[in-house]
């Protein structure tokens, strides 16, 4: 087969879809030395080193310039116009080009537009809402990352559930228990890092639930019946700014908390699994998630989890971490509290939580897609 994958994400993206992107497309290139890849890029250049069998083209366009051709003014320039023939064509960030002739594949990671339209970008809201739709429709095969996305394509855009496959992500085999306390100590040092803290990763918007993290943060001292063990502890929000986010820090002034809430801003991948490591709980609380990696990259590395009830994230934690309702304070507080005093506890979780990531490998996610393209 020759095979055509849009890696513009991942060159374009440091986090989120870029990482997904990277990480499955080179576990292909690590299991399939048979067939033929070309990858699509749209305003940048990949600078890893690929098999034979793998070949980039790239074009000096920018991403935007074609979401603009494609699917605002949807003229029908065909993709193979850039990469040649195809047999099959898969984009794994949200949208598909005009296609001629392959059979396509598009991945939808989640439908939080549509589920929470209040806490999304109002722009790019109403851009997804049209265009994600279209391109599901045009697609042969649509993927989701996790059950609960599945379900959402068939209820909230009427995708018939054969045409949906569910392909779990997987997570670097980077994110480990770390020893080297040199390494660690320089990147708690280059992020200003409390000497023991609560961590939370993400972008900072209303969907990840940060305010009441904070107000759960706060309640922690009132958890405890005897003087407060936890008052060294920090709570870490690590992540860009993304919108709606003025909330975060009047919630932070409003409770008196500047100096135990550290804003990290935006964090290298390089420096991720020591971050993890670092922290003595990961709290992610989110209102809604198309898979939750970031869950699943701290199980690996030996960090316990409190996380959302909700959407895909029972998926990802089963019964390795503790799960709350996202809307509950008071619950996630002592969630929070139970995974910090209860050792018997933590070390279940520890133990637990790195039993279940070792299930979600890439390799496994390729060899799952491999067998979707042959099908196709």
């Amino acid at each position: 087969m020759r095979i055509g994958i849009d890696y513009t994400a991942a060159v374009r993206q440091i986090a989120g879809i870029g990482r997904y992107t990277r990480g499955l497309v080179n576990a292909l290139a690590k299991i399939d030395r048979i067939n033929e890849y070309v990858l699509f890029t749209a305003g940048g250049k990949s600078s890893e080193e690929w098999p034979a069998n793998f070949k980039c083209r790239s074009v000096p366009l920018s991403d935007r310039i074609f979401a603009i051709v494609w699917h605002r003014l949807r003229l029908p320039i065909w993709v193979e116009a850039f990469i040649g023939r195809v047999d099959v064509f898969h984009s794994p960030d949200f949208l598909i080009p005009p296609v001629r002739k392959a059979k396509t594949i598009v991945t939808v990671h989640d439908l939080s537009f549509i589920r929470l339209p209040e806490c999304a970008d109002a722009n790019l809201r109403i851009y997804l809402e049209k265009a994600v739709p279209r391109s599901v429709e045009r697609a042969d095969l649509v993927l989701a990352d996790s059950e609960n996305t599945k379900d959402d394509l068939v209820e909230l855009l009427g995708v018939p559930r054969s045409k949906v496959k569910v392909i779990y992500p997987g997570v670097d085999e980077r994110f480990r228990p770390l020893k080297d306390e040199l390494a660690l100590n320089d990147v708690r040092k280059r992020y200003e890092l409390p000497s023991r803290f609560i961590l939370s990763l993400g972008t900072l918007e209303p969907r990840k639930n940060l305010t009441r993290l904070i107000e759960a943060f706060s309640l922690l001292s009132l958890l405890s019946p005897f003087p407060f063990p936890f008052s060294p502890l920090s709570l870490v929000i690590a992540g860009g700014k993304g919108w709606l986010y003025e909330d975060i820090f009047r919630k932070v002034e409003e409770l008196g908390l500047g100096e135990r809430v550290v804003f990290t801003g935006f964090v290298s991948d390089a420096d991720l699994p020591a971050i993890y490591n670092l922290a003595e709980l990961f709290v992610f609380p989110s209102l809604y998630e198309g898979f939750g990696l970031p869950v699943l990259e701290a199980m690996a590395c030996g960090t316990p989890v409190v996380t959302s009830n909700s959407s895909s994230l029972p998926e990802v934690v089963g019964e390795a971490g503790l799960m709350v309702d996202p809307m509950d304070v008071e619950g996630l507080a002592e969630a929070m509290w139970r995974a910090l005093s209860d050792h018997p506890l933590r070390e279940r979780m520890i133990r637990s939580g790195m039993r279940r990531a070792r299930g979600f490998t890439w390799e496994k996610s390729a060899e799952e897609l491999l067998s979707l393209y042959k099908e196709l």
